[in-house]
């Protein structure tokens, strides 16, 4: 038997075990949750394009996946916190991001630096104690990372 013959034989085999078992992975996928998109947005920029960039992004992926098959999140830090204070310029996208059941979370040690209450930020947004601590634990839980 050719070195090739083998190489074919062993692909082959491999591909029918794939195969074999797809409905198995697809149903443990879906039963975890595991088949669901998962996004996470870093914002730490205090300029309102840039906001509205990240903000459009996001219902393009709600549009594009459909809202039940996508988790987003925004982390807000650094410069960036200022587009959660009340009187954003961005404040009616991120409710409508809010209300199409996107989530937009703000650094609770930015606004402490920042000397912010919850009283000075947009209402329904939530909190992370540490903006960099909250991307690289949803990174590590399989969401996909975008910096627009």
């Amino acid at each position: 038997m050719t070195t090739s013959t083998r190489r074919f034989l062993g692909l082959l085999g491999t591909g029918i075990v794939v195969a074999a078992l797809a409905p198995t992975i697809a149903s443990a996928q879906a039963k975890s949750g595991a088949g669901k998109n998962k996004v996470v947005f870093q914002m730490s920029d205090n300029d309102p394009a840039r906001w509205n960039l990240a903000l459009n992004n996001m219902r393009n992926v709600q549009v594009d996946l459909g809202d039940d098959e996508v988790e987003l999140e925004l982390v807000a830090y650094g410069p960036g916190i200022g587009m959660l204070k009340g009187d954003s310029p961005v404040a009616k996208g991120v409710a409508e991001a809010l209300k199409g059941g996107a989530r937009v979370v703000a650094c609770e040690n930015t606004m402490k630096s920042q000397k912010l209450g919850y009283a000075d930020m947009l209402p329904n947004i939530g909190y992370a104690p540490s903006g960099v601590v909250e991307l690289m634990r949803k990174q590590q839980q399989g969401y996909a990372y975008i910096r627009p």
